[in-house]
């Protein structure tokens, strides 16, 4: 019998560098020793100096110091009972806290590994409504940028990509990560492909995207699919591998050179509704209750450009849109 696999787990960048959590540390128990200091300054004719019996503020500071550090040579003692109350209520819990914030620091780091994988695993097996992104290259990064740009959560987006490098970039915008190959059942499941609501192929590389498509289909049937493929020929297979949406970056450029040629506004118009930074968008949403039965050029949400149904896809003057049908997908332009 075979082992079973062992399951990757997912990482996260820290939204905490380590530097900050150093600093945060040092800025904590300066803080307290302050305090200390302070508290026993106020009150130090509560202390006795057995060397010379004056108690200056460089024997503040170090009766304090040798007192956080429980060091305790007994030339310098609190005599009075407040005194003694505050070294006994104050100082220990400083002591206490001072030993879990700098001697503690480094254990803190080391198992700090440990908790983040058991965190990961842990949100790895509630993930679900996740974006999936696989490959992180010039292509996939963009597509994360504009999610992000879009509003959408960083953490709610997955990246898989077998480059170090790659990941330390989506790592630092906030995504989840995962150095694996996504043609891999195991990499897919790893992401909980099955429960994501959306996946994003961008490998680099048509062949791979095919089968890292076809990977997903066969573990996801109702995901929807976005692939990139650089030749115009790989379109169809990547469809019948499973793709919703194909998408080929040479001949969408083609579409937007030949119709600057009819017009200068209409590549910039094109470009307005693909991204987010442009004054109008398209979207896509279902119909509504209360259109029903009403013709498309009546919605008041945008302007309806596209109408799909069960049978077939109609533009907005086709006779089909003008009575719009419970279970119709409308594309419309709105306004940002």
């Amino acid at each position: 019998m075979t082992s079973p696999v062992p399951r990757a787990i997912l990482r996260q960048s820290s939204p905490l560098p380590v530097w900050a959590s150093i600093l945060w540390r040092v800025v904590a128990v300066l803080t307290l020793v302050g305090i200390a200091v302070a508290v026993h300054w106020f009150d130090r004719d509560g202390l006795r100096d057995n060397y010379d019996g004056q108690v200056s503020f460089a024997d503040v500071i170090y009766f304090t110091m040798i007192s956080i550090t429980t060091t305790g040579y007994g030339d310098i003692a609190p005599v009075t009972e407040r005194a003694r109350l505050f070294d006994a209520l104050i100082v220990t819990p400083i002591r206490v806290f001072v030993v879990l914030l700098f001697i503690g620091t480094t254990y803190q780091f080391v198992l700090r590994r440990s908790w983040e994988r058991w965190r990961m695993a842990f949100l790895q097996d509630k993930l679900t409504g996740h974006i999936v992104v696989a490959g992180f290259g010039q292509t996939g990064s963009e597509a994360v940028d504009e999610l992000i740009e879009r509003g959408e959560n960083p953490r709610a987006i997955v990246v898989i990509d077998p480059s170090q490098a790659q990941l330390d970039r989506a790592g630092k915008l906030g995504c989840i990560v995962l150095q694996a190959d996504a043609t891999r059942d195991t990499a897919l499941a790893d992401v909980r492909i099955a429960t994501a609501r959306a996946m994003i192929v961008a490998t680099g590389r048509d062949d791979t995207s095919v089968l890292v498509t076809l990977t997903a289909r066969h573990l996801a049937p109702d995901l929807p699919i976005s692939v990139i493929v650089k030749a115009a020929d790989n379109q169809f297979p990547a469809r019948a591998a499973g793709a919703t949406t194909v998408i080929n970056p040479v001949s969408f450029a083609g579409l937007l050179l030949a119709g600057s040629c009819r017009g200068p506004h209409i590549a910039d118009y094109m470009l307005d509704l693909a991204s987010i930074g442009g004054p109008v968008a398209l979207a896509e949403r279902a119909v509504r209750p209360e259109e029903v039965g009403k013709p498309l050029s009546a919605i008041a949400t945008g302007l309806g450009v596209r109408v799909y149904r069960a049978d077939g896809k109609f533009r907005f003057d086709a006779p089909e849109v003008r009575e719009l049908r419970e279970g119709d997908t409308i594309v419309e332009i709105v306004a940002k």
